[in-house]
């Protein structure tokens, strides 16, 4: 080899790391998906999520990554999770209800934190007000607890002799302890007597069916975790003891309820994608108000309906979102 090719030679070798750094892709901006259910109990929500975010041009493994978490209904994988995402170093964490958002409150106060929905931001302690968040966590209400008048009234018109309501509720969830206290009160107001069913593991579920067998003559199960894991046995158990039931999502009442009435949560989770967007491209959390639900789904499950011999009103089943069979 000649002395000027040899020489030429080493300068490109010399040189060849740095044009290989130079050609390297930038790292996609991360966001951690925080699921506090199995995937597939969240499959609508995070398919509105990720089409939302395609809509504004943030695709999955080209601009943009997500790294998917599920806590599988279980309270300490939350915290587990957040930290994870923590030494990711992510860019935004996206997840739901009020117990998963204090965890990863609890593991950052510099990651943006996006809830999808969550029952009452304000009284829960997740942000200062709903129009001036602070901090570092904004999101969706959905409302739930606020609405808990509204499901005793739809209970109602389906079981015109309702007088002894049970409520059913995780007191472990900061949610549980706020709805149950809203029923309570939209109960006296209504002239019912309620009688509160508490649990905070999935093994008290059914003893706390068995203590309201005969004692009321509905049910009233506040959406949480745990609850919604354990959804299809606890409506089984329910229909055994002759307990019509009221829900916050549709997913109970696919599961065996007799009636859900809440916000639509993939909805929830689609307005999600517009907050990430939003912050991706340089927005603040604190200067992002939270928003409140638009759009509310009522859902009766008519095969239910029929093993418990009760007979819906025909104006409430015009109105329904969607009717079971």
């Amino acid at each position: 080899m000649r002395r000027r090719e040899f020489i030429v030679g080493l300068a490109s070798a010399a040189t060849w790391p740095a044009v290989a750094r130079a050609q390297k892709p930038a790292k996609l901006p991360t966001v951690g998906f925080l699921g506090s259910l199995t995937q597939s109990a969240q499959n609508d929500w995070t398919a509105a999520f990720v089409q939302r975010m395609r809509e504004h041009n943030w695709i999955e493994n080209h601009t943009v990554s997500i790294e998917y978490r599920w806590a599988e209904g279980r309270s300490e994988r939350l915290a587990e999770i957040a930290a994870e995402f923590v030494g990711l170093k992510v860019n935004v964490i996206v997840t739901a209800g009020t117990v998963a958002v204090i965890a990863a409150k609890r593991a950052t106060s510099v990651i943006p934190i996006v809830f999808g929905t969550a029952g009452d931001p304000v009284a829960s302690g997740l942000v200062a007000s709903l129009a001036r968040p602070g901090g570092n966590v904004t999101g969706l209400s959905n409302e739930s607890a606020d609405i808990a008048g509204k499901r005793l009234d739809l209970l109602h018109q389906v079981i015109p002799g309702l007088r002894r309501l049970g409520i059913m509720a995780n007191i472990g969830d900061p949610i549980g302890v706020l709805e149950m206290g809203k029923v309570q009160e939209a109960a006296r107001t209504l002239g019912l007597e309620a009688v509160a069913a508490e649990i905070r593991l999935a093994a008290d579920i059914a003893p706390a069916i068995d203590m309201l067998n005969g004692r009321v003559d509905a049910l009233y199960v506040v959406t949480e975790p745990l609850v919604n894991t354990n959804r299809i046995r606890l409506n089984a158990l329910a229909l055994e003891a002759r307990l019509p039931t009221m829900h916050g999502q549709w997913a109970y009442a696919d599961a065996g309820g007799l009636m859900s009435y809440g916000a639509n949560i993939p909805d929830l989770f689609r307005r999600a994608g517009d907050y990430v967007d939003k912050i991706l491209r340089g927005a603040k959390p604190a200067d992002l108000p939270v928003e409140q639900p638009t759009e509310f789904d009522l859902v009766i499950n008519l095969k239910t309906a029929r093993e418990l011999a009760l007979e819906i009103p025909p104006q409430l089943l015009a109105r329904a979102n969607e009717v079971i069979e």
